[in-house]
């Protein structure tokens, strides 16, 4: 592992970079072991805004053109819309710079192997932006499913629920534009549910999916002509593991009165497990012949990543999620080791939304 701190280069400074520049900092408070970085070249299209924004996260510079960075640094951020994925973290592998890459990987499935490919024949760690898979709970459930706790897995039940745009007034983003984020609440939200689904039961098979828009149009925010919304505002889906368990899925951004509500529930034949991304610090586990479920609160010395925090009790908020990725990501890029989620599970996830667009086109089942 090199000594020297690993130069950073970021594209990208809305939420998700504010999200990992937060974590990027408290890394030496509470991961003194992780490897130190330095924050070099924030890249963005609008040079003052960049640079008001590199002002507040902390980076020495920027640049208009992600290629001048890529250059400059040893791990690349692309933390940009869905569209600006590929090639940016595709010419960055090429030349060996680390990258993490937010999710959904791409717009497309082509595109997504095409990144994956970069990855494969790069040298440098190729990390998906799937946060949620470091919630010490949600590390915790992965622990008691490979213990056998749970016993044979029958059922999984994955629900990511907000409700942002219930009001037809929203204005329009890039979200809801199929040409920037490839899809809608499927991509955006059911990419975190695929990627547990996998993480925690194991590989799809075949899904039989619905998509749903029920807002045809809204206007930009400070524009008065309105644009087309061409992506799902909804979906849900079937799902059939390749372990046997029968799996069900939904998101949607209209669940009124929900805010971040990601919840999973899976069932086996000697126990479940129950988990609420709102309630991120609690895990429901039902062992046994137990009468019904216990509430863990996952906080403890020994439980994920729980010596790096407060005493037992203080617990976690969402934000910590990208502390724990980054120590991990950051890890593997700095002692050559290897990171999951990489980019063949972003590419698998992505083949999981392309099957439930393909399912509800053709309103079959479809192998994935």
């Amino acid at each position: 592992m090199t000594d020297e701190p690993l130069s950073v280069g970021m594209l990208g400074y809305g939420f998700m970079g504010d999200a990992h520049a937060n974590a990027l900092r408290s890394l030496p408070q509470f991961f003194p072991d992780a490897p130190a970085v330095s924050l070099d070249v924030l890249v963005g299209r609008d040079e003052t805004a960049a640079r008001e924004a590199a002002d507040r996260l902390g980076f020495d510079r920027v640049a208009t053109d992600w290629r001048d960075a890529i250059d400059d640094v040893d791990v690349f951020y692309n933390l940009g819309p869905n569209d600006v994925h590929v090639e940016p973290s595709i010419a960055a592998l090429e030349e060996d710079v680390h990258v993490l890459c937010e999710k959904p990987l791409a717009p497309t499935v082509e595109a997504a192997e095409r990144m994956a490919d970069a990855a494969a024949a790069s040298d440098a760690v190729a990390a998906t932006g799937f946060n949620y898979r470091f919630v010490p709970a949600v590390q915790y459930a992965k622990q008691l499913i490979e213990d056998g706790a749970l016993g044979e897995i029958r059922h999984a039940r994955f629900r990511y629920l907000q409700d942002w745009l219930v009001d037809a007034d929203a204005p329009w983003t890039w979200r809801m534009d199929a040409e920037s984020a490839g899809s809608g609440a499927l991509g955006d939200l059911g990419a975190h549910s695929f990627d547990l689904a996998r993480f925690l039961v194991g590989d799809v098979d075949a899904v039989s999916g619905h998509r749903e828009t029920f807002v045809e149009e809204r206007v930009p925010e400070g524009e008065s002509e309105p644009r087309s919304v061409t992506v799902d505002d909804a979906f849900a889906a079937h799902a059939e593991f390749a372990n046997g368990a029968m799996g069900t899925f939904e998101a949607t951004r209209y669940a009124t009165g929900r805010k971040n509500g990601h919840t999973f529930e899976i069932d086996g034949s000697e126990g479940a497990l129950r988990f609420d991304l709102e309630r991120l610090n609690e895990l429901e586990v039902r062992r046994g012949d137990g009468r019904g479920f216990e509430t863990v609160l996952v906080t403890d010395d020994d439980d994920p990543y729980g010596e790096h925090w407060w005493p037992a009790g203080h617990v976690l908020g969402w934000e910590h999620t990208f502390v724990h990725e980054n120590s991990e990501f950051l890890g593997a890029a700095a002692g050559g080791g290897e990171y999951a989620p990489d980019f063949a599970d972003g590419l698998a996830v992505q083949r999981l939304l392309d099957a439930v667009e393909r399912s509800d086109d053709r309103r079959e089942w479809v192998t994935v």
